[in-house]
C-alpha cells in the first residue's frame, strides 16, 4: 500500500472551525484556552478517517496533525535537513517540531488517546529518547496556516514536551536529519528564523509569546 492509499483522521472543515456566533477560523497560531478547548472537542467530535491522497485534495476536510517540540532547560531541539531526503527543495531547511498524520486507534477510549498514540509512534520513528522518563506533555496551541496549498488542507496540534535536563535526544535518519539545541533567543535571530520551515516560524513567534 503507498502512502497515499494510508487511512489517515480528517475532520470537517466546518464541524471544525464552526460558523456565526460560534466561527473559530483563525490564521497562524490559536493560543486562547477556551478556544483551543473547544476546537480540540470539535475535532474528537467529528473526527473521521479518510484515504489519504483524497484529504490531500479535499479542502472540505482538515488533516489534524501532532506537531511537538522538545525543549530541555531554555533550549529546543532544532533539526537541519540534509541532501540524504531526497527532497531538494528543503535542503538546509530547519525546523523545530516532531509529528505526522494520525490513523485510528482500535481500543482507545477518547480522542487523548489517539492523539497520545499517534505522536509517540512519530516521536519514535523520527528521535531517540533515553533518560526521558515519563514526558510532560501539553498542547500550547494550535496551528493554522490557509496561505499555503499545504496548510490549506491540515490543522497542527502544537505540543510543548519538557524533557529532564539529562535526557539524551538523538535522530535516527543521520543521512537526512541533523539535530542540535538552541535557545529561543537563537531561533528568533533573522539567519536562523529565516530558514525555518512554516509552521517551526509559527510555533516559535507561539512559544515567544507562551514565555
Amino acid at each position: 500500500m503507498g502512502k497515499m492509499d494510508e487511512q489517515i483522521i480528517v475532520v470537517n472543515r466546518a464541524s471544525l472551525f464552526g460558523e456565526g456566533a460560534d466561527d473559530l477560523t483563525f490564521q497562524g497560531t490559536e493560543q486562547e484556552k477556551e478556544h483551543i478547548v473547544k476546537l480540540e472537542k470539535r475535532i474528537a467530535e467529528h473526527y473521521k478517517v479518510m484515504r489519504r491522497g483524497d484529504a490531500e485534495e479535499n479542502p472540505l476536510y482538515k488533516q489534524p496533525i501532532p506537531y511537538a517540540v522538545l525543549k530541555k532547560g531554555n533550549l529546543y531541539f532544532t533539526y537541519r535537513r540534509l541532501g540524504g531526503g531526497g527532497e531538494s527543495r528543503l535542503y538546509g531547511k530547519l525546523s523545530i517540531g516532531v509529528g505526522g498524520h494520525m490513523n485510528a486507534v482500535t481500543n482507545a477510549t477518547n480522542f487523548k488517546e489517539v492523539l497520545q498514540t499517534n505522536l509517540n509512534r512519530e516521536i519514535n520513528e523520527e528521535l531517540r529518547i533515553e533518560n526521558a522518563g515519563d514526558l510532560d506533555i501539553q498542547t500550547i496551541g494550535l496551528i493554522n496556516d490557509d496561505d499555503t496549498e499545504v496548510g490549506h488542507v491540515h490543522i497542527g496540534v502544537l505540543i510543548a514536551i519538557k524533557l529532564p535536563d539529562d535526557a539524551f535526544v538523538t535522530v535516527r535518519e543521520e543521512d537526512k536529519l541533523e539535530g542540535s539545541w538552541r535557545s529561543l533567543n537563537e531561533l528568533r535571530t533573522p539567519d536562523v528564523y529565516s530558514r525555518m520551515e512554516s509552521w517551526s516560524a509559527l510555533a516559535i513567534d507561539a512559544l515567544n509569546r507562551d514565555e
